[in-house]
């Protein structure tokens, strides 16, 4: 009883911790290649850019309680991960390197706030193509033989790349293509190629420029390969495989009278070919001595071993063996070299120059100037000769005076020569510039302690040719004239001058071009005139512009430039448009008058106004300048100008002068008619503004009467159109029956005609004078108003005659000035405007009548 009493209270105590347990939160395992779970077997590429999100961790907790996340490393190690807490992004913070760290272990824990679960992970970092192979055990210096047989290994060079697969091997390559070299791409391995061969003694050192290059690979998703280059010296060491050199051949020697038994002559100097590991030398005489000469054998110096009166010939030719000794002192290579040694004589003749009949210093010789460039000149037969034997009959020619105009062949000379004197600057041989060239010929002695000379003049007379053109003094020539100057006056001369001599030097002139027809030229003078019959006038054409050439005999030419501006004279006097002028004036409002002066330039064309001649006087002031007529300040009204004319008229006439500012001057005279009114009588009515305003010009108002007139008939053909279809559309709606109905108000017809009034007076309103609208009882006999004129009521039926009632209105007295010619006079205007409009009015009143009475049947 008592072991169940426990076991029940065991039981009990089981079931209450099991009821308050907390499970541990776990990582899911998502296997190999996943980006979600516990990093197993997790692998990153090492170009992996910074701050890349590589990898989410991901867990869960039984109890569903929230859960946290977190990653650490070795404190040795670096931090290369960072960690969301909430929801597990891992981000790469640091840069990877798979060359100095593969592999990154870190601790990685799961957490619900009670449980704390970690895991050791590798993250294995994979390889990216970012390393370029390395040369190693650099500098590569090889020392080869320059016998050397062709294929031969010479040396090996080793790169490597610690990158992995592709990115890891390394092939090897030539950067010039066309060395003797060659290299395995493998192994790197430098060989001599086939058919190559080393020299020594033409190279000595070769520099081999080796390229290695990787397999390439992936690098920050680009496929990318890397290369390094390194250059091997190959060093070229001397063999024994060249024969001896002589330096300084040929070799001559020279022995002179006074020269002694036992003195050296020449020497000779030879080396081994092979310059890295030289052999002895030494000097011996083959032949060619007959014993009057020796060499040393060991420094190649020959002398003189008789008296040089003791020798039987003038030249010997000697040959002088070299042998290369071998280390162990036998003979080895050998060369052989001729000598040439000539007997002279003393130095007692200096250089003398001969022509034809014996010694001459002086030489002369007639010829064209620009001779061809390298020409000889033959006429001169010139030659040079020094008695004297070997260095002493050695002499230099040059030629002194003028430098690069010619030049002298031989310039060195042994004994004897033919002097030859050649164009060198055909351009300096110029008649015009100089017409007589002198040079000297020196002959001057080169290895002589004497330096014996002697000198030759040469005198070359130059004859002239046609080689200029010619020139103008001036590329343009400017001239002024009067357009009044009569016919062959002079204008300008032009100058051009041919250097050339005789007839080349004469030159001709001529003119052409579209300006020339009034021009003349003297052929020989260059005087330009003008034509005998022309006549200028510089308001036609004020300028002209044409060419003229000079020209010699050959043809050879050269053209300038004329230009001639015809100066204005004052020939035209101002002219008015009309003797008798018209013109309206309004009070306060000044009238033009204006004269034209046809002369092309100031102060000819410029016109000054003056009032010679009013009736009555000081009425009227004149702007001398531009013409404005305006009345004087003491008259401001009409009445006050009334009061100045017994006849109250209001028409004056003024003498008018324009006088233009040449000298001497020209003045014309016009009459003036002035009718005067006030802007009071012009805003009575519009109509009287406006045939005030058109009174100098009556065509402009026929011009606005007609467009008025065109505008209210297609107002009238618009509206007849469109009451016959709207009556045929009514046939064809409304029944047959009529209904007689009560005919309507007044009142829309009058908004109806209204609205027409407005379309139609629109074009027409400024030609119509101002009325009182008119009442319902259109009775029109209200005084004048300002007010625009209105449409009247209909009136009665066709057969009743339209009221005719109208206020009395009258116009302001207008001018006959305002048509040449008298012209009867129009009719009063009635109230409702002009005749004209009147018409029209009335017409478009009955058509809107015989409408109305055409449909009131439908109603």
């Amino acid at each position: 009883m008592r072991r169940g009493r426990w076991a029940a209270l065991a039981l009990g105590l089981l079931r209450l911790c099991l009821a308050q347990a907390n499970f541990a939160p776990h990582f899911f395992d998502n296997g190999v290649g996943s980006t979600n779970g516990n990093m197993a077997l997790f692998s990153l590429p090492e170009d992996t850019p910074v701050g890349s999100h590589v990898y989410t961790l991901n867990g869960t907790d039984p109890e569903g309680d929230p859960i946290s996340y977190h990653i650490s490393f070795d404190p040795s190690a670096r931090s290369v991960f960072s960690v969301d807490a909430t929801f597990g992004n891992i981000t790469l913070v640091e840069e990877l390197d798979r060359e100095r760290e593969d592999e990154i272990e870190a601790i990685i824990s799961i957490s619900d706030g009670l449980n704390l679960v970690a895991e050791k992970v590798v993250i294995l970092v994979t390889d990216a193509n970012d390393e370029a192979p390395r040369f190693i055990q650099e500098p590569y210096v090889a020392l080869v033989p320059e016998d050397i047989p062709a294929g031969s290994s010479i040396f090996k060079v080793h790169a490597v790349d610690r990158d992995t697969g592709s990115g890891g091997s390394v092939t090897y390559f030539l950067q010039n293509l066309h060395s003797p070299f060659a290299v395995d791409r493998h192994s790197g391995v430098l060989r001599l190629q086939a058919g190559a061969t080393l020299d020594y003694e033409r190279s000595r050192t070769h520099y081999v420029t080796v390229v290695a290059k990787d397999g390439g690979g992936r690098l920050h998703g680009a496929d990318v390969v890397f290369s390094a280059t390194t250059t091997v010296t190959v060093n070229v060491e001397d063999v024994q495989d060249t024969a001896p050199v002589f330096v300084g051949t040929p070799y001559y020697g020279y022995v002179y009278e006074d020269t002694l038994p036992g003195s050296e002559v020449l020497k000779v100097v030879a080396m081994d070919g092979d310059r890295g590991k030289p052999n002895r030398i030494l000097y011996s005489l083959v032949n060619g001595s007959d014993g009057a000469f020796e060499i040393n054998e060991t420094s190649g110096a020959i002398s003189i071993t008789q008296s040089p009166a003791q020798l039987q010939r003038e030249v010997y030719e000697l040959h002088v063996q070299v042998t290369e000794m071998s280390p162990v002192g036998s003979p080895a290579a050998q060369a052989t070299v001729p000598v040439t040694i000539r007997i002279v004589d003393l130095n007692n003749h200096p250089p003398t120059f001969y022509g034809e009949s014996g010694p001459q210093n002086r030489f002369e010789l007639s010829m064209n100037e620009h001779p061809p460039q390298g020409e000889i000149l033959r006429g001169l037969k010139i030659t040079v000769n020094d008695s004297d034997q070997g260095a002493n009959a050695k002499f230099n020619l040059q030629l002194v005076g003028p430098r690069g105009i010619f030049r002298v062949v031989p310039q060195t000379v042994l004994n004897e020569a033919q002097v030859t004197i050649i164009v060198e600057n055909s351009a300096a041989i110029d008649f015009e510039k100089s017409k007589v060239l002198t040079f000297k010929l020196l002959a001057v002695e080169v290895n002589t302690p004497e330096k014996f000379s002697s000198t030759a003049d040469v005198v070359i007379q130059l004859l002239d040719t046609n080689d200029n053109v010619p020139k103008f003094d001036s590329l343009y020539y400017v001239a002024r004239i009067p357009e009044n100057a009569p016919g062959g006056s002079s204008v300008v001369a032009v100058t051009a001058v041919d250097p050339d001599t005789g007839p080349w030097g004469e030159v001709k002139y001529s003119i052409y071009g579209t300006g020339a027809d009034l021009f003349l030229i003297h052929p020989s003078t260059g005087l330009i005139y003008t034509q005998p019959w022309a006549s200028l006038d510089a308001e036609a054409t004020a300028r002209y512009n044409f060419y003229v050439k000079a020209e010699d005999m050959e043809g050879k030419y050269s053209i300038a430039e004329v230009f001639i501006t015809l100066l204005d004279v004052n020939d035209h006097p101002p002219q008015f448009g009309k003797s008798v002028q018209k013109k309206t004036m309004v009070l306060g409002t000044p009238v033009k008058i204006e004269a034209i002066d046809e002369d092309a330039e100031e102060p000819n064309n410029l016109v000054d106004y003056s009032i010679t001649h009013a009736e009555p006087a000081n009425v009227f002031d004149i702007n001398a300048h531009t013409g404005e007529i305006w009345l004087k300040n003491s008259i401001r009204s009409l009445d006050a100008l009334h009061n100045i004319t017994p006849g109250r008229d209001c028409i004056w006439s003024l003498e008018v002068q324009a006088k233009d500012r040449g000298s001497p001057s020209f003045s014309t005279t016009a009459l003036l008619k002035i009718d005067i009114t006030d802007a009071e009588t012009l805003s009575r009515s519009p109509m009287a503004a406006f045939l005030i305003q058109t009174k100098d010009n009556p065509m402009k108002a026929v011009g606005v009467l007609a467009g008025t007139m065109a505008t209210v008939v297609a107002i009238t053909v618009l509206i007849s159109t469109a009451t016959f279809w709207r009556n045929k559309k009514s046939n064809k709606v409304l029944p047959v029956r009529r209904v007689v109905r009560k005919r309507p108000s007044p009142a829309p017809r009058t908004i109806r005609i209204e609205w027409l009034k407005s379309k139609s007076a629109k074009a027409a309103n400024k030609f119509m004078l101002k009325e009182k609208p008119p009442n319902e009882n259109c009775n029109n006999n209200s005084p004048e108003s300002s007010l625009p004129p209105r449409a009247p009521a209909l009136p009665p039926p066709p057969s009743v005659a339209p009221s005719t009632g109208a206020a009395h209105w009258t116009v302001p007295t207008v001018s006959g000035s305002l048509t040449p010619q008298p012209t009867q006079p129009p009719p009063k205007p009635k109230t409702m405007g002009s005749p004209i409009q009147s018409t029209l009015i009335s017409e478009l009143k009955q058509k809107f009548e015989k409408k109305s009475v055409h449909n009131k049947a439908y109603f």
